[in-house]
């Protein structure tokens, strides 16, 4: 029979590890389209989408999306009926108390939800207006 054994790591490479753990920690932000009556809606998301922090000069950035389109192409909205979506940045600073998501677009009509309040989760549920 053959004996296993568990590496041992040392406790200063786990130590050393530990800030590239925080570095790569990331923000999800479920958002909500609310329900419309038109018929033809359409929304999208643009990469320069962030997570601002005003106050500490911070900007996360798009990493992932979710049940929405990417700039150029369009997502049908269904009539009558809230539409979700997800995004996923990458990770604000710890000393962040508050932040904006906001869509940084040549054009009228991009996302900005102001003052999230941060969470120990970095969850977030926002509505889009």
């Amino acid at each position: 029979m053959t004996t296993i054994t568990k590496p041992k790591i040392s406790q200063e490479l786990l130590e050393a590890l530990q800030p590239k753990v925080e570095i790569e920690k990331q923000v999800i932000v479920h958002c909500c389209f609310p329900r419309t009556m038109f018929s033809d809606m359409l929304i999208r998301i643009w990469s320069s989408t962030f997570l601002l922090d005003e106050s500490l000069q911070h900007k996360s950035t798009l990493i992932h999306h979710e049940n929405i389109s990417l700039f150029p192409y369009w997502t049908e909205v269904p009539p009558m009926k809230d539409y979700w979506f997800t995004l996923v940045f990458s990770g604000l600073p710890k000393e962040c108390k508050t932040f904006d998501l906001k869509e940084e677009i040549p054009e009228d009509g991009g996302f900005w939800v102001k003052n999230i309040k941060r969470n120990t989760t970095d969850v977030y549920k926002v509505k889009i207006n």
